[in-house]
C-alpha cells in the first residue's frame, strides 16, 4: 500500500479494522496492454522490462493523480481501487478521469517511441462499481491489501471485452449511474459475461478521442444508437441500415462492423421471444 495511504488510515484511527476486512462500495479499475507477447518477443528481455517500467510509472501517476490506490500489477496488466479504502463521493468520476488521463498519457508517449523507431503500445481499461471486500490477504510471509469479489471480476471482463468492441475504455452502467460529471459516452452492448446469468450495459467512454483519432464521432454515435435501438427491436434490416450509415461516416467504426455481422448471424437464427438485445459472452 503507499505509505502515505497507509498513514491516512492509521491516524484516521479504524485503519487497523480495514485492514483486517470489510465490505465496501468502490470502483474498480483494470489495464491490460494489447497483443503484449508479440511486443515482447520483438524488444527482448531488458528493453520488455524498460517498455514495462516505463508504462507502469506513467499509469501509476494517473491513478494517484487522481486519487486512487494501486491494487497490484498482474503481468502487463494493473488493477486499481478508487473509494478504498477511504471512502470518497466521488469514486466513478475519478477512475473515469484516471482512465481518460491514461489514455491521453499514453498517446503522448506513443508519440515519443515512434520517434526513436520503438513499437507504440495499446492498452484496454475496464472499471465498474460495486461492493468489494477489501483487506489484508495473503499468508505469514507476504499479505497485500486488495479487494476481491464479484464486482472486482467484472471490471476485469469489462477491460477484456475492449478488444470485442474495439474500444479503449469501456465503464458498467453500475459506473456510470453514478456519475456526477458529463462524459461522451456511448452506449455498446448488454451484456452476459461469462460466468453469469444477468445482463449488464457497458458503455464506451470517448473524451480522450479529438477528430484525427475519431472522425465524425457526432454523426457515428448518432447513427450507431439509432441501430441500437432497432436491433433491440428485432428490426435487423432497418439496424444494419443505422449501422452502415455509421460505416460510411467512419468506416473504422468496429462496434458497427460488428452489429451488422450479428444482425445477419439474428436474421438467420432469430433470437427466443421476450429477447431484449442481450447477448452472452463467450470468453472472459
Amino acid at each position: 500500500m503507499d505509505p502515505q495511504l497507509a498513514n491516512q488510515l492509521l491516524e484516521e484511527g479504524d485503519g487497523q479494522a480495514m485492514l483486517g476486512g470489510q465490505a465496501a462500495e468502490a470502483t474498480v479499475l483494470f489495464t491490460d496492454i494489447r497483443s503484449f507477447t508479440t511486443i515482447s518477443e520483438s524488444l527482448g528481455p531488458q528493453a520488455t522490462v524498460s517498455m514495462l517500467n516505463e508504462y507502469f510509472e506513467i499509469m501509476v501517476a494517473c491513478i494517484t493523480d487522481a486519487g486512487g490506490m494501486l491494487d497490484k500489477f498482474i503481468g502487463d496488466a494493473l488493477m486499481a481501487g478508487f473509494g478504498v479504502p477511504l471512502a470518497t463521493d466521488d469514486a466513478p468520476d475519478a477512475a473515469v478521469k484516471s482512465a481518460i488521463s491514461m489514455i491521453s498519457q499514453l498517446r503522448v508517449w506513443n508519440a515519443s517511441r515512434l520517434t526513436n523507431e520503438k513499437p507504440a503500445v495499446n492498452m484496454g481499461v475496464g472499471i465498474n462499481t460495486d461492493t468489494v471486500v477489501t483487506g489484508n490477504i495473503g499468508s505469514s510471509k507476504r499479505m497485500d491489501f486488495t479487494m476481491i469479489g464479484d464486482g472486482v471480476n467484472l471490471a476485469a471482463r469489462l477491460e477484456g471485452s475492449c478488444k470485442t468492441y474495439g474500444a479503449q475504455i469501456i465503464i458498467s452502467e453500475y459506473t456510470k449511474s453514478k456519475l456526477k460529471g458529463i462524459y461522451a459516452l456511448r452506449e455498446l452492448d448488454r451484456i452476459v459475461v461469462k460466468g453469469k446469468t444477468e445482463p449488464v450495459s457497458i458503455f464506451e467512454v470517448l473524451d480522450f478521442h479529438d477528430d484525427s483519432t475519431f472522425p465524425a464521432r457526432m454523426d457515428v454515435v448518432g447513427h450507431f444508437s439509432e441501430g441500437l435501438n432497432h436491433y433491440r427491436s428485432s428490426d435487423f434490416d432497418t439496424a444494419i441500415k443505422s449501422f452502415s450509415a455509421a460505416l460510411e461516416a467512419n468506416a473504422k467504426d468496429v462496434p458497427s462492423q460488428l452489429y451488422i455481422e450479428r444482425c445477419n448471424l439474428l436474421k438467420d437464427t432469430p433470437p427466443p421471444a421476450g429477447w431484449s438485445g442481450e447477448w452472452v459472452m463467450t470468453e472472459k
